[in-house]
């Protein structure tokens, strides 16, 4: 019989869940939709593009919100069974609130490392789409940049031409196996170079062993060169801004290539705070549901959902803010970066703690 109450209730729960997330989806789709018609308004592109770009970015988006999108559920969900008589039929069958506490809780961190293990590697290669896509539309050099395993992908646009920089992050200031392609207006291949190393000094860029291949009617000219110099936008520090970007990178890419990104260039500061960031997320949504059923369970008067709704938001918003306050402290290092991660998990534990106490069992 415990089975099948248990399975009656995270069936209702994961229904509230997913109605909930549709309702930020919609939200989120129609603001997005927004941003990427203003985006595309003035460029040559198909008119489905700013609708199929906010498909491909929204699911990423919802995966970042889903510790205060779990936290609405599960207070409305809550509140729903204890304003109706199915808090008193699980009582009769030995639910204690504690019980029905855990049995959510348990779930929505389940649901956490689902997402990380099986969600996560397909938003990330959507958002890779989603870089990729806009970076052939945009002039904005925020959106030209991309990231694998292997390395970094620069798009970069000059007067009359634009180049294609693929490379790997040598652990000094300097990166290697650089190709560098140029193309013109049309998008021709005028020239491919070919560099061992790059050595960036402010936005002069020193290429070692250098191969030209120069490329005019469809004929090739091959040039050597034990050094050769290019100007860049891309400074020292610009790199390194752009190895802090963390967006298209998944779990299980973080994980099982962990050691390969360090020897790429990536800063270890950075990966360990992506990696943290990640590995939170179960947590948090564990404790975030866990919050809201003690909320909502020591509630002793009805509660409606107008005010489930403002008391979530609210709730959701100052966690939020707090979350990130504490962010900008570990990246300032006003505290260690994981301290930074996980102290919004460690207080609000606190809380909930003190709230488990206190829950009437009546």
């Amino acid at each position: 019989m415990n089975k099948i109450i248990i399975t009656y209730l995270l069936k209702n729960f994961f229904k509230t869940l997913l109605i909930v997330t549709l309702i930020f989806y919609c939200f989120g789709m129609m603001l997005n939709l927004f941003e990427e018609i203003e985006f595309f308004k003035n460029l040559e592109a198909n008119s489905f593009l700013p609708l199929i770009l906010t498909g491909v970015y929204m699911p990423s988006m919802i995966i970042s919100i889903m510790p205060f999108i779990i936290f609405i559920s599960s207070l409305w969900y809550m509140i729903k069974i204890r304003n109706s008589k199915d808090l008193l039929t699980l009582k009769i069958f030995g639910f204690s609130n504690l019980k029905i506490l855990f049995i959510f809780a348990f779930a929505s961190f389940v649901l956490g490392w689902m997402i990380l293990i099986l969600a996560n590697p397909i938003t990330s290669s959507m958002s890779k789409y989603y870089e990729k896509t806009k970076s052939n539309y945009s002039k904005d050099i925020d959106h030209l940049v991309s990231f694998n395993k292997n390395g970094l992908w620069i798009k970069e646009n000059l007067a009359n031409h634009y180049r294609i920089i693929t490379a790997e992050r040598s652990k000094n200031d300097s990166l290697k196996d650089v190709i560098i392609f140029h193309y013109d207006l049309k998008s021709n291949l005028t020239e491919k170079i070919v560099a061992e190393v790059v050595d960036i000094q402010d936005f002069n860029w020193k290429l070692n062993n250098v191969q030209i291949f120069e490329i005019s009617d469809g004929v090739f000219k091959k040039f050597d060169y034990d050094n050769y110099e290019i100007n860049s936008n891309y400074n020292l520090e610009k790199i390194d801004n752009l190895y802090k970007n963390f967006d298209t990178l998944s779990f299980l890419n973080l994980i099982m290539n962990f050691d390969k990104l360090l020897n790429n260039g990536y800063n270890f500061s950075f990966l360990n705070k992506s990696l943290h960031t990640m590995l939170s997320l179960p947590f948090f949504l564990f404790i975030m549901t866990a919050l809201a059923s003690v909320f909502s369970m020591n509630s002793l008067k009805k509660t409606n959902y107008f005010r489930l709704i403002s008391f979530g938001l609210i709730t959701s918003v100052l966690t939020f803010y707090f979350k990130d306050f504490s962010l900008a402290l570990g990246q300032t290092d006003r505290i260690p970066i994981i301290l930074a991660i996980w102290s919004p998990i460690i207080i609000l534990t606190l809380f909930t703690f003190i709230g488990v106490l206190q829950i009437n069992e009546k």
